[in-house]
């Protein structure tokens, strides 16, 4: 799933992202510790990755694979997303 950076503190490595219907979903510094990342800018697109608590677990930027899927591209369910359902753009 790819959400747009909302605020990103260097100093403690968490931040907050506004997913793409709007819902601000903070993460903390594991998670960016994850990314192999060294900044977050606002308004930049990331690939996210989320827990089955939408809590996020990962992320990195828009075109890079997320960390721990051995090079697939970002596959993720949205926070209470059913498995299988897929999102289609028109």
């Amino acid at each position: 799933m790819q959400a747009t950076v909302r605020g990103f503190d260097p100093a403690t490595g968490s931040g907050s992202v506004f997913l793409d219907d709007g819902t601000v979903v903070g993460f903390g510094p594991a998670a960016f510790a994850r990314s192999g990342l060294r900044l977050l800018r606002p308004g930049q697109r990331v690939a996210i990755g989320c827990d089955p608590d939408g809590a996020v677990v990962a992320l990195t930027l828009a075109t890079f694979p997320l960390p721990g899927t051995g090079g697939q591209p970002p596959v993720s369910q949205p926070p209470g997303a059913s498995p299988g359902a897929h999102a289609r753009s028109g």
